[in-house]
């Protein structure tokens, strides 16, 4: 009988050496195979936003994703490069099989997972994911089961872990040292010089270039004029990660960092804020506090203020914004009535930015995008409750769902707010889906009770009505009032919820219009945030942010308009609100009236998503720069409405000044939250 010896070609240490290194490499690519599998996935299922993109630019995306994915295998075939250090390790198959498989097992749950994330958030796994964790299990878990195909997914993984398990058994059987020769150890003189080789090249493949510098980036992802091929080219695992060490950090890593000198940054948001409306108090302590008393003749015969933030109310999809599908035509011909502006914009791209700066008037910053759960949210702010508060309004906040979610009732309240009507006031409601609350028919109508009740003394008040129906998963009655959405793909169901959500709008204001408070009244409608559509502008995805602003009211169209194509965003709705109620005001908002801008101004707002993503832009009139943390700005020309279109501009003059505006606003802002100067303090 032969001997084990003359079975091999390599004496028995080297030969258990090469057998481990044909494990670990073997490993290695399954893991790359399973990665770049579910990068096609990925493609497949969001195939609706492929465009323009040519094969050659998802090539492209596909090279830059192995070099993401060759980082993440790097990480789980650590251990295995470890063992090299000790021969008895070598030997432990089991364990070795044990731990790929968890750790492949994971990163297929997650890359499942994020088909439909990528689909509703057009973005990578990020820090939404940890947000969506901190709130009440059982209302996530329900969104999940009852908007997602959950249960599909969780049989294609468990499928797919029996594979992988089954690959890395063949693996490990194909690779096992023989059973004669199985008691030998590798040599330390043979395993430390191959260790020192394997660890060189898996911290060259971790590093993802051999460059001078700072490793792979996820800036080195975007290379080409396709935000969804640039999007492909990272690992959502890997995105994760990096989400999880700035949402854990207890130093804010994930805080944008100053740029310019505090005096520098102060003196820039000031021109670009204030108008010679203000009379800047407390300048010393405080960076925007102000007193402000708008011109007489822009102000309106009113009293009473009514705010309508609408779930999803993206403007791509709006008729009155250039929208054929008719899914909204009750908002277009309330449009009719009133003024609306064609350039506004949300803050963020979650509900929970969508409040606090709509009614806080208080931007949405890097390192505080979940203001209403941190400890800054306990502070107090300038927004609509305290300016109305010190007027001896009353208050109304009506919402289909609970007030504990996303802490509304603990953050409003602490504002100033005083009576709330969620999900538990309502009774007998038409409608009531099993994840967020009533439908938008019984929000609208419990609204419009409670508005007629706080009118029927001719006291002031003011309110805030809020829709969810247009949320996932979309949750609708069974004998819906209109007809499904079809013809845009994927997005039928939300745009059918979009549809009901506009016909609820409609029948509350036919409501309204019977009441003897509403010739007294202000409406303001607006869209919390957008959603994705096919196209996406720039990288901030534009449309994912622009919504209608609409002001209805007695003398609105007369003395403004029926169109503004002026820019704003959510915080400037408190003091265009404030400007049509008239009289002096301390306030230190930090947005402007936007019917009392200086000749010439065509508006400026920051905007940034949810998420902890680290992008932000700044958009002004016709442009809008936007700026990757740590990486070069790119500066835009834009156009929304039904021909939407984006170039890159080459003005460089103009690019610099926005982006030090930018810095600025984002610096003063931040530092203003952190030192609790960001509110007003008593009356003018």
């Amino acid at each position: 009988m032969p001997s084990s010896s003359s079975r091999s070609r390599l004496p028995a240490p080297r030969a258990s050496i090469a057998r481990h290194l044909a494990f670990t490499l073997g490993s290695g690519l399954v893991l790359l195979v399973l990665y770049s599998l579910l990068r096609a996935a990925l493609l497949v299922y969001n195939r609706e936003l492929i465009g323009s993109a040519t094969p050659e630019m998802f090539g492209e995306a596909f090279f830059n994703g192995l070099r993401f994915d060759l980082r993440l295998a790097v990480y789980a075939c650590a251990p295995l490069v470890l063992c090299l250090l000790w021969a008895p390790a070598m030997r432990l198959r089991g364990a070795m099989r044990a731990w790929l498989v968890l750790f492949a097992s994971l990163t297929l749950f997650l890359g499942l997972l994020e088909m439909d994330f990528y689909r509703e958030f057009h973005q990578r796994l990020n820090a939404l994911v940890f947000q969506y964790l901190q709130e009440d299990p059982t209302t996530v878990a329900s969104m999940l089961w009852h908007g997602f195909p959950v249960a599909r997914y969780l049989l294609a993984w468990a499928l797919g872990t029996l594979l992988l398990a089954w690959l890395f058994k063949r693996l490990d059987l194909a690779t096992r040292a023989a059973p004669q020769s199985s008691g030998r150890g590798a040599a330390w003189y043979w395993r430390l010089p191959v260790f020192a080789l394997c660890l060189v090249v898996c911290v060259i493949a971790a590093r993802g270039n051999l460059r001078q510098g700072p490793p792979l980036r996820w800036g080195d992802a975007y290379t080409t004029e396709s935000m969804f091929v640039n999007h492909l080219g990272l690992n959502g695992t890997l995105t994760l990660v990096d989400a999880a060490k700035h949402s854990f950090s207890s130093h804010r890593q994930n805080a944008w960092k100053a740029s310019l000198p505090a005096d520098r940054a102060l003196q820039v948001v000031r021109e670009m804020l204030l108008t010679p409306n203000d009379r800047l108090v407390d300048a010393d302590s405080a960076a925007l506090r102000r007193d402000t008393t708008p011109p007489e003749a822009g102000t309106l015969p009113i009293r009473n203020v009514v705010v309508i933030l609408l779930e999803s109310f993206a403007g791509r999809y709006v008729g009155a914004l250039g929208e054929p599908g008719n899914i909204t035509p009750n908002f277009d011909r309330l449009a009719k009535e009133g003024l609306l502006f064609t350039r506004f914009f949300s803050n963020g791209t979650h509900t929970h930015q969508g409040m606090f700066a709509t009614m806080a008037c208080f931007p949405n910053l890097p390192g505080f995008e979940y203001l209403m759960r941190m400890p800054e949210g306990a502070h107090r702010f300038s927004g609509l409750p305290q300016q109305l508060n010190a007027r001896g309004y009353r208050d109304v906040y009506v919402y289909n769902g609970n007030f504990q979610w996303d802490n509304q009732s603990g953050f409003f309240s602490n504002q100033g707010m005083s009576r709330f009507v969620g999900r538990e006031d309502f009774v007998d409601p038409v409608f009531i889906d099993p994840t967020w609350g009533v439908s938008d028919q019984d929000m609208f109508d419990r609204g419009a009770e409670e508005l007629l009740k706080l009118g029927s003394d001719g006291k002031p008040f003011y309110a805030l009505l809020q829709s969810l129906s247009n949320h996932t998963p979309y949750a609708l009655p069974k004998d819906l009032p209109v007809e499904p959405v079809t013809g845009f793909g994927s997005n039928d169901l939300h745009l059918t919820a979009m549809r009901y959500a506009d016909w609820a709008l409609g029948q509350f204001f036919e409501k309204a219009r019977k009441a003897p408070y509403f010739k007294d009244t202000l409406f303001v409608v607006l869209g919390d945030h957008g959603f994705g559509s096919t196209e996406q502008l720039t990288e901030m995805d534009l449309f994912r942010f622009n919504v209608p602003l609409l002001l209805i009211g007695p003398g609105v169209q007369e003395k403004f308009g029926s169109l503004r194509d002026t820019v704003g965003t959510q915080i400037d709705v408190v003091p265009t609100i404030m400007g049509r109620l008239g009289g002096t005001t301390r306030q230190q908002c930090w947005g402007r009236d936007l019917l009392n801008l200086p000749a010439g101004d065509q508006g400026i707002g920051m905007i940034k998503p949810s998420g902890g993503e680290q992008t932000v832009a700044l958009v002004k009139g016709g442009q809008i720069l936007v700026q990757p943390r740590d990486l070069p700005s790119r500066l835009y020309d834009y156009r929304l409405g039904h021909d939407a279109k984006v170039s890159l501009a080459t003005d460089t003059a103009a690019e610099a000044q926005m982006k030090d505006t930018l810095d600025a606003f984002i610096q003063t802002a931040t530092r203003s939250l952190k030192e609790n100067t960001a509110g007003a303090v008593g009356q003018p």
